[in-house]
């Protein structure tokens, strides 16, 4: 209830904080008052309050200032607190940095009330989620289960813990990563795990939406606004009031809707197509992209404006062949979701069958090893355990599929050669093979270009190479 919520609220200007007080007394919340960061911050571990509402801009310690010594914590500092930065116009990029400091939400001046009260009633439920949140971290560490996530390898427990920091906020994350990594069920957990979880998540591909309709797709439409728009229609944003938007393969959206998608992120409102008022948008926005987000840049694909606006933090999905280690988890998992998606009781996975697993290259990444097990579930009689028999004929024969093969073109490794001398040689033969075209060569090697420039910097080779095409 807001009565047992605790706000501090620091403004310098003597009348603004006065007014502050009073609005937010007036919805039910026990209040404190600071005339600038140093006071708000010694009255902290005393007052112990759930909200901090805090101006950019103060004496002694501004509030960039008190949000990095929040951050820090110290002795009697909770690391629940929910800061709201208020920021004057034109100080957005304040604001986005605030947020990346921690910062809950922020708020332009002069102070709408609508806002920060829907703000205050959303950080309200953040507390709720605390308790649940700490369940699912004491299963990651347990299990390395987060969500419908599964891994225990280095790479997925930083994801893991990436999630588990930034899923109570409502900034903007940009999913990376290639088909079928698993970049939808990441945004999910961001939602589970957020105070926005009893609201919708909603998710639209925006490769899947036709140009001539995501606008009304994403904004919704007002009758009239178009031939054929007989009524008034919702939009993404609307569907996914109060909840959380991801936009899919956001590469793929034109580039006059990145334009007013963007506007919408910066100033928080929109209008339907045909309509001639704005409306508020309490929306958590995150993307996902299968193509690298610099090289989209660069190519034209997404504005470079909105990738900085989306990317406040970045989380990459590696691709199943750079975490193989985390397959048998992964796969006894999905087999567990088949079975009662499938009314079935298969035992688990066989060694025979886990051989057959980890020595493919999986193209399509977690999707595509879901869609292998549940073939094998259905094939599988009830309480026995999937073994090679139950996979597709001819599986593990085609590990190249899909990938161009370099004719002519053979690569020989002496035995008793380690794996990264192997690894090592294929590389730069396959660099040699496509005429030290290094985009040629990812594909064929079936890795991204980042991960070969990296191990090429590894073998010392990058300046040798440094008129390569890309």
């Amino acid at each position: 209830m807001p009565s047992e919520v605790k706000v501090l609220i620091a403004e310098d200007e003597p009348n603004a904080l006065a007014g502050l007080a009073e609005l937010v007394s007036g919805w039910g919340y026990r209040t404190e008052t600071a005339r600038d960061g140093l006071e708000a911050w010694e009255k902290t571990p005393a007052w112990n309050p759930a909200i901090i509402v805090t101006d950019l801009k103060m004496p002694r310690l501004d509030g960039m200032g008190l949000l990095t010594r929040l951050a820090e914590g110290g002795a009697g500092i909770s690391t629940n607190i929910a800061v709201v930065v208020l920021t004057a116009m034109g100080s957005i990029q304040l604001a986005v940095e605030a947020m990346k400091l921690g910062a809950y939400d922020f708020l332009q001046k002069p102070v709408d009330a609508t806002r920060l009260k829907t703000i205050l009633a959303n950080a309200t439920r953040q507390r709720e989620t605390a308790i649940e949140l700490e369940v699912a971290r004491r299963r990651l560490r347990e299990s390395g289960v987060l969500g419908a996530l599964v891994g225990g390898s280095t790479k997925m427990r930083e994801i893991f813990a990436l999630i588990e920091q930034i899923a109570p906020s409502n900034v903007p994350v940009l999913i990376t990563g290639e088909s079928g990594t698993g970049k939808e069920l990441v945004a999910r957990t961001l939602h589970d795990l957020s105070p926005r979880k009893p609201r919708p998540f909603v998710a639209v591909n925006c490769a899947a939406i036709p140009e001539t309709l995501i606008e009304s797709e994403i904004f919704g439409h007002e009758k009239g606004a178009f031939t054929g728009a007989l009524e008034r229609r919702a939009g993404c944003f609307e569907l996914a009031s109060e909840g959380t938007l991801l936009l899919d393969e956001i590469g793929e959206m034109p580039a006059g809707t990145q334009a007013k998608l963007l506007r919408v992120l910066e100033e928080r409102k929109l209008r339907r197509l045909g309509a001639r008022t704005e409306q508020d948008v309490n929306v958590r926005v995150l993307a996902a992209t299968n193509r690298e987000p610099g090289s989209a840049v660069a190519q034209g694909y997404l504005r470079a404006d909105l990738y900085y606006r989306l990317n406040v933090f970045n989380i990459h999905m590696p691709p199943l062949r750079e975490h193989i280690e985390d397959l048998p988890a992964m796969a006894e998992a999905m087999t567990r979701e088949m079975n009662q998606k499938h009314g079935r009781k298969v035992s688990g996975v066989s060694a025979s069958m886990l051989d057959r697993l980890m020595a493919y290259n999986w193209p399509g990444n977690a999707r595509e090893l879901r869609n292998t097990i549940e073939r094998a579930v259905v094939l599988c009689p009830d309480g026995a355990p999937l073994d090679a028999g139950h996979l597709s004929p001819g599986f593990g024969s085609d590990l190249g599929k899909g990938t161009p093969v370099l004719d002519g073109n053979v690569v020989t490794v002496r035995v008793g050669a380690t794996i990264d001398e192997a690894e090592r040689l294929l590389i730069l033969r396959t660099l040699e093979a496509t005429g030290q075209n290094k985009t040629r060569a990812a594909e064929i090697l079936g890795v991204s270009l980042k991960t070969l420039h990296n191990k090429l910097k590894e073998y010392g080779r990058e300046a040798q190479i440094s008129s390569v095409r890309d």
